[in-house]
């Protein structure tokens, strides 16, 4: 069974190492635009020691109309760089959900070439929990040189999915959960329809997360199968917008397809299901 500290570190381990200037805290928290919260709010008021705030939505392609879309290598590098993060450091992501959007952060880091990137196991609930110490205020690193190559490889976008979900030459698994899935219930972002791409998978990502943290190796595969996933099989995962994705490509890689492997459809349904050239498909699969 592969070692969990590939992909995460205890609350523990980060306790005793929040000083090491080798080592850069990220608190990656994001939230659904209709859920009445601010993650940039709730950082400056309370966040691990010495963590910096990654704005998921300000960290993007400013120059599409999708929420949060992947940067290009140069301006990634240049965000990277004034966090005071560079592509060498220790990157250590955490949220205040426990385990929603530092998927998304280490997937975007691990891209663009960071060599080393974990996510704190049960994240912000789980350091409150134990009565950590948090700490609030901006916090502002020295500037940093990040060296970005992006692996283009791991992003997909429409033309790619309609393309090989019409020659069955991928998986599209989707994350959002059941009923968004079904088009039963509505979307979050009210110009976007209700349903899923024909032929897609659901697997929602809470289905593989027990108390805030990613289940282990075996529970996965398991999870997979039974959401009738061939992981032998090329996999392009994708949500919403592209946040909660990033949870099963983690997953994927866990169970050793690696980001070199498998693939994510940045635009997710917040793109497919916004167009009016696009096929639908709602109801219950079962």
């Amino acid at each position: 069974m592969p070692d969990r500290e590939k992909w995460f570190t205890s609350t523990e381990w980060l306790a005793a190492h929040c000083d090491d200037p080798e080592i850069v805290v990220v608190d990656g928290s994001w939230h659904l635009p209709n859920s009445g919260r601010d993650a940039h709010q709730e950082y400056l008021e309370a966040h691990i020691p010495g963590a910096i705030f990654f704005d998921i939505d300000a960290i993007a392609d400013q120059s599409n109309p999708l929420p949060h879309m992947l940067p290009g290598a140069v301006a990634f590098a240049k965000a990277a760089g004034a966090l005071g993060v560079d592509d060498k450091q220790k990157i250590v992501v955490y949220d205040s959900v426990g385990l929603s959007s530092a998927p998304r952060v280490w997937w975007t880091f691990k891209i663009m070439g960071a060599k080393d990137v974990v996510i704190v196991d049960g994240g912000l609930p789980k350091w409150r929990a134990e009565g950590r110490a948090l700490e609030s205020g901006e916090i502002a690193r020295p500037r940093r040189r990040f060296n970005a190559q992006l692996q283009t490889s791991a992003v997909r976008n429409i033309s790619e999915i309609r393309n090989g979900m019409a020659a069955g030459s991928l998986q599209l698994v989707d994350a959002r959960p059941a009923a968004r899935f079904s088009g039963e219930a509505p979307e979050p972002r009210p110009w976007v329809k209700n349903g899923r791409v024909p032929g897609s998978i659901n697997l929602p990502s809470t289905d593989i997360i027990a108390e805030g943290m990613l289940k282990d190796p075996a529970a996965i595969r398991q999870a997979f199968e039974a959401a009738g996933v061939d992981v032998e099989r090329p996999i392009v995962t994708s949500c919403g917008s592209g946040i909660n994705a990033a949870t099963l490509t983690l997953a994927l890689d866990m169970i050793g397809l690696d980001v070199t492997r498998t693939a994510l459809y940045d635009g997710s349904w917040t793109e497919w299901g916004g167009r009016d050239d696009t096929e639908i498909a709602t109801g219950s699969l079962k």
